[in-house]
């Protein structure tokens, strides 16, 4: 059985940090692109950073410069570290792995809430 789980999350001050990470079990995790994507509230889900296999990176726009997605497939893990915070960054960030379109597997949710 595949399991996602993320952990992390929290409540952070504008132009805080804080890292993300994702434990993986129940596949060959070396093989899977890996992600992270978020929702806020009343919004559709969005991808924030991938990663393949080969550990080439891509982020949207709006994170570009602030976060770094890495992974460690020794640890089977994945991690966001995310700098910079801005309140518009609140959502729930899901941990992602995806070999096909047949082949896609998702974590439960962090939330991250960036507020003074």
């Amino acid at each position: 059985q595949v399991q996602l789980v993320e952990s992390g999350g929290g409540l952070v001050q504008p132009g805080g940090s804080l890292r993300l990470s994702c434990a993986a079990s129940g596949l060959s995790f070396s093989i899977y692109a890996v992600g992270w994507y978020r929702q806020a509230p009343g919004k559709q889900r969005e991808l924030v950073a991938t990663a393949t296999s080969g550990g080439s990176a891509s982020y949207a726009d709006s994170v570009k410069g602030r976060f770094t997605i890495s992974r460690d497939n020794t640890k089977k893990a994945v991690y966001l570290q995310m700098n910079n915070l801005k309140p518009e960054d609140t959502a729930v960030y899901y941990c992602n792995a995806r070999l096909s379109l047949a082949t896609n597997y998702w974590g439960q949710g962090t939330q991250v809430t960036v507020s003074s």
